[in-house]
């Protein structure tokens, strides 16, 4: 008989863990599995209606739901609401985590326990690379209050591996795809190109800063990689290992815009707004992703002109309707 998996998704209503949820879905189609997805969040459509920050509502979740895998994904996940609000980014981010972990340990320590992390706890490291992909075993230096609530929780996570948690790590690169919110640079654009494309707005596109570098990835891609360390059988050689999710490449910010204008086949002029810019950035972001493929044999499969293609056209039917 095959194994019973019960996943347990923190954070399961967000954009990855909507796209997370589709891929446990298939899964279980795809190789009839004996699949359980429990999630947890603050929105009363969880499962269990849990506040992450609250120990003693963590240790309950954990206790009742008897998980053999945890992927957390609850965080403040926009950098500009963690900047904003950085008591509760650190409350939710590192906090939670560490309340999960901890009741993982107690109340489930077979479970295995996947922490998505951020790229963005690199930091300065991206600085030293000097452009070169960036492996894990490079420091962490964050440089803003959600890359360092990002690293403080995966040394947290990697820390407790020693004391038996079964952690894997990951550490996402910029991944998007339909359904993220325009807090993010590629739903931006795609938004005001869907309001030009459906003449409700005029031909004039709004940007931030555009010479940047960024690695970028599909979030179905991205979510694939945490189903198999969740479902698969090679993970367990993973535990207490850490993992970049990349594409090993950068692009600019400009090329992505250029491809956006070009799928929109739109005529606009840009303009830099500079509550847009964030101030000093780093210059290239890119990440080595051979331990991903080694661990698991994940390697991205979607093309970013796919990718783009279709945040436009999700952005073109919200708009139409």
């Amino acid at each position: 008989m095959p194994r019973e998996h019960r996943i347990l998704v923190t954070g399961a209503s967000g954009f990855v863990g909507s796209w997370l949820l589709r891929e446990l879905e298939s899964q279980r189609l795809k190789h009839g599995q004996r699949l359980s997805v429990l999630t947890a969040g603050q929105s009363d459509a969880s499962g269990w209606k849990t506040e992450i920050t609250d120990r003693g509502q963590v240790a309950n979740l954990v206790r009742e739901c008897r998980p053999t895998a945890i992927v957390h994904l609850a965080a403040i996940a926009a950098p500009g609401d963690a900047r904003k609000l950085p008591q509760r980014a650190w409350d939710v981010n590192l906090q939670g985590t560490m309340n999960l972990a901890y009741a993982a340990m107690e109340f489930a320590p077979e479970a295995r326990f996947i922490f998505v992390g951020s790229s963005e706890a690199y930091g300065a490291s991206f600085l030293d690379a000097a452009g070169e992909p960036i492996k894990e075993d490079a420091a962490l230096k964050p440089m803003s209050v959600y890359g360092a609530t990002k690293a403080a929780a995966d040394v947290l996570v990697g820390q407790l591996a020693y004391d038996g948690l079964k952690a894997i790590r990951f550490r996402p690169f910029n991944h998007t795809g339909p359904g993220q919110a325009v807090d993010y640079v590629v739903p931006a654009f795609a938004r005001q190109l869907a309001e030009i494309a459906a003449g409700k707005a005029e031909p004039r596109i709004s940007v931030g800063n555009l010479s940047a570098f960024r690695d970028f990835l599909d979030v179905r891609d991205v979510v694939r990689a945490y189903a198999e360390a969740a479902l698969g059988d090679r993970a367990c050689a993973a535990f207490g290992k850490v993992f970049n999710l990349s594409s090993g490449r950068s692009v600019q910010i400009q090329s992505i815009l250029d491809m956006l204008i070009e799928l929109s086949e739109a005529d606009v002029e840009i303009e830099v707004d500079p509550k847009r810019l964030r101030g000093p950035e780093i210059a290239i972001a890119a990440g080595d992703n051979k331990a991903a493929f080694d661990a698991f044999g994940w390697k991205p499969e979607i093309e970013l002109r796919q990718t783009l293609s279709d945040v436009l056209q999700d952005w073109k039917i919200r708009i139409a309707s």
